[in-house]
């Protein structure tokens, strides 16, 4: 296994290299992209016939409180309750309403609530860590939550993934499912994380952290951030490209 001094290097050599505001698909310090990303050409197919055969959701599939990661057991959560607020936005800084905006993320423990994670922190009883909502005419989302703690994810020696949310948003149908992970400012794990370095574009990774803000902070009850996510143009959202689990 690699020590953080290689993993370091490997970064540092990485970022020599012509990058983008996209992450890379194979980046050599994030140990599984090698494995995971394609490696034929892509094959185009007829979008309306596999439109056929995805599910559909509307207002009447997506309830209200979903959108309150705080509320969806008996108790009470643990950890720092927070919102996280924005707009989706298109290439213009149009607002794109109706957009089905899904968000899961580990607990404040840095565990997931799934079987294969073996991370021996604690579960919460009362925090599964998903919800989801549609955007409003003005693009607005809005979640509560609990703010996710880091976790190790055995990339290489003492690899810690820094604390994030993930999104999915959908468009008009499920075929056109887009995912990326927002990040909280000031994270001291952000230049170990090959992850997040593999947006090589030091602005573009800029775009994946969330601002905090004070007017969105309640007294007594939960700190504010805010983060807009831009669908196209020079300002897009860096993307995963593939789902991770990471």
């Amino acid at each position: 296994m690699n020590t953080q001094s290689d993993i370091n290097q490997e970064i540092a050599a990485a970022a020599q290299q012509p990058g983008g505001p996209q992450p890379k698909i194979d980046y050599p310090p994030y140990r599984s992209s090698a494995l995971r990303h394609p490696k034929q050409p892509l094959q185009l197919i007829d979008p309306e016939s596999v439109e056929l055969w995805a599910p559909a959701f509307g207002h009447r599939d997506v309830a209200d409180d979903e959108a309150d990661l705080t509320i969806q057991h008996a108790g009470t959560p643990l950890g720092e309750r927070i919102v996280v607020t924005g707009r989706v936005l298109d290439g213009d800084g149009r607002p794109v309403a109706n957009q089905l905006v899904e968000v899961w993320q580990a607990n404040a423990a840095g565990r997931y609530r799934h079987q294969r994670d073996q991370h021996p922190a604690p579960h919460d009883p009362n925090f599964t860590g998903v919800g989801r909502m549609l955007t409003g005419p003005d693009g607005t989302y809005r979640f509560q939550t609990i703010k996710p703690g880091p976790y190790p994810w055995r990339n290489h020696l003492n690899a810690w993934r820094p604390a994030h949310i993930h999104f999915s948003l959908f468009g008009s149908d499920f075929t056109q499912r887009l995912i990326t992970q927002m990040y909280f400012p000031g994270d001291p794990l952000f230049p170990y994380d090959p992850i997040y370095q593999s947006i090589t574009d030091p602005k573009s990774r800029e775009l994946l952290i969330a601002q905090y803000d004070h007017d969105l902070t309640t007294p007594e009850w939960n700190t504010g951030y805010r983060w807009d996510i831009v669908l196209t143009g020079t300002h897009r959202t860096p993307l995963d490209t593939e789902d991770n689990d990471s």
